[in-house]
């Protein structure tokens, strides 16, 4: 089953969601209420639920919780609202994603297929229940901590995070991640090394509110200091 159900009061968005998923493949129903999701629920349960915050009659942090006291589907929640405060009560609420509504047609498709294989795959979702393991989604470029908030990478920062993964908790030295963002290993070059590495930290601790577990060793170069995986 691979139903989608699209929670959105704006019309024309709906609209435009509704038409681009079913054109790739989904089977796809649009409502604009939270009487419509409901009903629409229990006529016949959807395996991924997008879910705005502002609808006209009830909050989508609200629905979240409702769908997930009684479901196990796939929440994606799409809104406006983009602060730290408003993403954290978004993953409290029961979200596997929370996207804002800049995010192209193209990567809210590639969102909810990375999220239909999780929901697919029985021993990923196992692993999804790991309460201190990272996920690094290499194909929406997000990094999810384990409180499930999302951090939205940079191409460099998706292929510094993804080396440091590879590894496996060992560290990888400045020579392999200079080689890796294709620049020659200069005394410049680590001190941008080591700036891609302050923001990162800054940008997890923003939009997660715990410490990126990017440790420095002296003399090896960077590594991963906790549990995770890739999934590509």
């Amino acid at each position: 089953m691979n139903r989608i159900l699209v929670v959105e009061d704006e019309p024309s968005l709906r609209s435009d969601l509704v038409e681009y998923l079913a054109m790739r493949g989904f089977a796809v129903e649009g409502v604009g209420t939270a009487r419509e999701l409901r009903a629409a629920f229990d006529s016949a349960p959807p395996a991924i639920v997008i879910l705005d915050i502002g609808l006209p009659d009830g909050s989508g942090f609200d629905l979240a919780n409702e769908i997930r006291a009684k479901s196990d589907c796939g929440i994606i929640i799409l809104t406006a609202l983009g602060e730290a405060d408003d993403r954290i009560r978004g993953f409290e609420s029961g979200a596997d994603i929370y996207l804002v509504k800049h995010s192209s047609l193209r990567e809210i498709e590639a969102t909810v297929q990375s999220l239909m294989r999780r929901l697919q795959d029985p021993q990923s979702r196992a692993v999804d229940r790991q309460p201190d393991q990272w996920l690094l989604n290499r194909s929406t470029w997000n990094l999810v901590a384990p409180n499930r908030s999302e951090i939205k990478l940079t191409a460099t920062e998706l292929a510094f995070i993804n080396a440091l993964l590879e590894k496996a908790g060992q560290p990888c030295s400045r020579e392999e991640l200079a080689q890796l963002l294709a620049r020659p290993q200069t005394s410049w070059d680590n001190r941008h090394l080591d700036a891609v590495v302050n923001r990162l930290r800054r940008k997890i601790k923003d939009y997660a509110q715990i410490e990126a577990p990017i440790k420095m060793i002296y003399g090896r170069g960077y590594a991963f200091s906790a549990p995770a995986r890739i999934e590509a």
